[in-house]
């Protein structure tokens, strides 16, 4: 019964620990989108007001 909850105890350990990391990848992945957006908007904003395209 004690090998049973410390294999228990370190799947639960070992889950939490992979569902921070897909966390971190969510928001890297935000952030990065957010960040081209801006970019293409900045350089939409940037193209209107010189009257190059």
């Amino acid at each position: 019964m004690r090998r049973f909850a410390m294999k228990a105890l370190f799947a639960v350990l070992n889950l939490r620990r992979a569902e921070r990391t897909r966390i971190d990848w969510d928001r890297t992945v935000l952030i990065g989108s957010t960040a081209v957006t801006l970019g293409l908007v900045a350089l939409y904003i940037f193209g209107k007001s010189t009257a190059r395209w």
